[in-house]
């Protein structure tokens, strides 16, 4: 019943349905108690609205988000509790006297007040906005000065309205006292600190203080582009949870043969971008983006499909290629408008033959098999489980934009799967990860993924009063208190390494300071490395987890179980190239015959109906290599679908590059030798307009 008033108040947790319940309850009771009149009952149920809304503004609440579209929002909340209070001293029959004059032109001026402070707030963010953003991109010439302090701009709305506190508790002390005097202090104070919180902002307009214009931010970018000259560019534009699919590139374009340079589109994904020492500019305009010279650029990649990449493949000078960012017998890795590139990478065999199935338009010739450089991290299984115990990983895909039962796993076998794994004869640990889009469109998916969570943390809490495993716990509770200090340690680090700039910059600061440390760089790596040798330690081999967010990454799951449960989505693929048993789920079911001669990565798989009664084969094939009876049909299909072992990955990828920078670069010279001195780019209508010259010697119609 909880989880199900979760679901529909769009709140995240219990504390934040609590704290939602309290504030519809307070208003109302805030109103009772201005009408009995009752002050002490007005004051508590003040406290517990305050409490409540900057609880929820600080946990980022959907539903904070939802008033403030039903004209219900912060300022308004604050102004109808302050109306009350006005109300409270009428009834009191304060009416006639000083303490209510005082109190109604104190609020009045206060939220006059906050109309300048908001103005400057926002034009401060404006004249500290460029029109791009960069990491690792020398900025300095273009003069950035300091972020104003964080304090000062972060929520500063909400802070304003805090400041009617002063007020609001030194009138109800006078009404209750009788003392005027401190209700007279209290609006004083509060119209004291509002002046000043206005008047602090206004050295930051200060145009030693403003961030220069966008024509010279966009100079300054251009000169560095002439200075770095960058042949290979990774593009990417995609929503808020979709920055997964570029970090997975990141290491690879740290390898890659040139000189790479990542180009965003989106300013709020830059935060969500992984470490990386390649260079990267968001340019969230399509005009800024169509300006800049790219001219030394050869090779375009592209890791998804969207509008926003006509905006980079409408340049000739440069070879497109899409590389996508998985590998998988879904509709979305044969996409028709994948024929829109020159180019499609793909990671072996099985992705050619899925163009050629699918009669898109994809030419044979156009698609080129380059492996997966991103499955370097996974390690090869060693034919027996790591623990005593066999661990299995639950790695569900979502729902998709439609409701193919096919999709996923989760809504019709999901429960039936991990029900299953947890009450099997012989104890295997169970890890549930699932996919970070999970229940965004679907909210029966997101319901099942809250039911399975509770079932693995139920479980996962039998097991630690289990005595059977108790000896374990003993054995092992040292080294796990040492695990979780050290996970705390390292965090605390990684987030020290995290920031480029002092603490409280913003996003122009950091595009200035944001400049590759080599040194820094390398210990990111090692410390993420060792975090996640200790969060593994920091857990008994034993028991269940749910692993959710970013951290353990999806490979170091793979690489911590000995068989997986999955979907038709490139985790089955990539868990491939671990050579260990896997299940996949026939949930639209179509049969084992046909889901495996529609599915080329479920051939060599245990495949399970949503009953998941099948999963015995799967457990037999962890627990012990004699009863897996698909090994060589793994290793065959391993081959095919991501390609050979021998050369590697990573080396078959940059010799692809460099074939496609030699044909862009032939490709170039003839075209400028075929029209002389003109430019390329005087060729494209949508760059210039016909001269005079021009105009006069063509006949116009009439």
């Amino acid at each position: 019943m909880i989880s199900t008033a979760i679901r529909l108040a769009r709140v995240g947790s219990r504390s934040e349905l609590a704290a939602a319940a309290l504030m519809g309850l307070g208003y109302p009771c805030v109103m009772i108690a201005a009408l009995i009149p009752n002050l002490w009952f007005f004051a508590a149920a003040a406290a517990v609205t305050y409490l409540a809304d900057w609880y929820l503004h600080q946990k980022g609440s959907y539903l904070v988000n939802r008033l403030n579209k039903v004209r219900a929002g912060l300022p308004i909340r604050f102004l109808l509790r302050q109306l009350l209070l006005v109300l409270l001293l009428a009834r009191e029959g304060l009416a006639e006297t000083t303490l209510f004059y005082a109190a109604v032109a104190g609020f009045l001026i206060f939220y006059g007040l906050q109309a300048p402070q908001g103005a400057l707030a926002t034009l401060i963010r404006l004249r500290r906005t460029m029109p791009v953003v960069t990491r690792n991109v020398d900025l300095n010439a273009v003069r950035i000065p300091d972020a104003p302090p964080n304090a000062l701009l972060r929520r500063s709305g909400e802070k304003m309205l805090h400041l009617d506190i002063p007020a609001m508790a030194g009138v109800m002390i006078a009404a209750g006292t009788g003392t005027y005097g401190i209700g007279y202090a209290g609006v004083a104070v509060t119209l004291a600190l509002g002046i000043l919180y206005t008047a602090v902002l206004v050295p930051y307009l200060r145009r030693n203080r403003r961030v220069p214009g966008a024509a010279a931010v966009l100079k300054g970018v251009e000169t560095w582009l002439r200075e770095y000259q960058p042949t290979v560019v990774l593009y990417f534009s995609g929503s808020d949870d979709s920055a997964y699919q570029v970090n997975m590139w990141l290491e690879t374009m740290e390898q890659i043969d040139g000189r790479p340079l990542i180009i965003m589109r989106e300013r709020g994904l830059v935060k969500k971008l992984a470490t990386t020492a390649v260079p990267v500019i968001c340019v969230p305009g399509g005009m800024h983006l169509m300006n800049l010279d790219l001219s030394s650029v050869r090779v375009a990649l592209y890791p998804a499909n969207v509008g926003k990449n006509i905006h980079i493949l409408r340049v000739p000078t440069m070879k497109h290629v899409f590389i996508g960012h998985g590998d998988s017998d879904k509709l979305a890795s044969v996409n028709p408008f994948s024929k829109v590139y020159d180019e499609v990478w793909t990671a072996g065999r099985a992705g050619r033959d899925r163009y050629a199935l699918a009669d898109v338009g994809v030419r044979d010739e156009d698609i080129v098999e380059v492996g997966r450089p991103q499955l370097a991290p996974i390690t090869s299984w060693a034919g027996t489980p790591k623990n005593p115990i066999p661990t299995v990983l639950y790695a569900p895909t979502w729902e998709g934009w439609d409701d193919n039962p096919g999709n996923t796993s989760l809504l019709l076998a999901g429960e039936n799967i991990v029900r299953r794994l947890l009450e099997a004869e012989k104890p295997v640990r169970v890890i549930y990860k699932p996919h970070p889009f999970t229940g965004i469109r679907n909210k029966k998916a997101l319901a099942v993924h809250e039911r399975i969570t509770a079932m693995v943390r139920a479980a996962a809490a039998e097991r630690a009063v289990d005595p059977r495993w108790a000896p374990e716990a003993a054995a092992t509770q040292s080294d796990q208190a040492e695990a979780k200090a050290e996970l705390a340690r390292i965090q605390a680090r990684l987030v020290e390494l995290s920031k480029p700039g002092r603490s409280g910059g913003d996003e122009s600061e950091e595009s200035r300071v944001s400049l590759a440390d080599p040194e820094r760089q390398a210990e990111i790596k090692r410390l993420r490395a060792e975090w996640n040798d200790a969060y593994w330690r920091s857990c008994g081999w034993w028991e269940h987890r749910v692993v959710t967010g970013s951290e353990p990454k999806l490979y170091d799951c793979f690489n911590e179980a000995d068989g997986m449960v999955s979907d038709i989505s490139s985790v089955v693929s990539d868990f491939i190239a671990s050579g260990k048993p896997y299940a996949v789920t026939d949930s639209g079911q179509l049969g084992e015959e046909e889901f495996k001669r529609q599915n080329t990565a479920v051939r060599a798989a245990v495949i399970l109906s949503n009953s998941a009664e099948e999963l015995s084969e799967l457990l037999d094939a962890v627990a012990d290599r004699s009863g897996d009876k698909l090994v060589d049909a793994r290793r065959e299909l391993k081959r095919y679908l991501l390609g050979p072992e021998e050369p590697s990955s990573i080396e078959l990828f940059n010799a692809a590059v460099r074939r496609l920078s030699a044909k862009a670069e032939a490709r170039n010279a003839g075209v400028e030798q075929r029209i002389g001195g003109q430019l390329i780019g005087e060729l494209d209508p949508e760059s210039e307009t016909p001269d005079a010259e021009s105009q006069e010697s063509t006949p116009v119609a009439r």
